[in-house]
């Protein structure tokens, strides 16, 4: 009887070292993603002030803009 509780509690401390374990695990991932989301942020950010955001039909708005202006000179 004494043995089997011995084994138990020994059971009861793996699988609670297993569950912190785990646990450590699911926070670091919750980290790196909010790393990752804000760096997404500001790589977006960066993107659209350098003008790198734009859509295909946004640059060939631009490029037209750019010929009428040179046109009038």
């Amino acid at each position: 009887m004494e043995e089997e509780k011995m084994n138990l509690r020994l059971d009861v401390d793996v699988q609670t070292l297993e569950a912190k374990k785990l646990m450590k695990g699911k926070n670091k991932a919750e980290e790196d993603l909010d790393i990752l989301k804000t760096d997404y942020k500001k790589l977006r950010l960066s993107m659209m002030t350098a003008g790198l955001g734009k859509t295909s039909e946004q640059w060939r708005e631009k490029i037209r803009e750019e010929k009428n202006k040179s046109d009038r000179w």
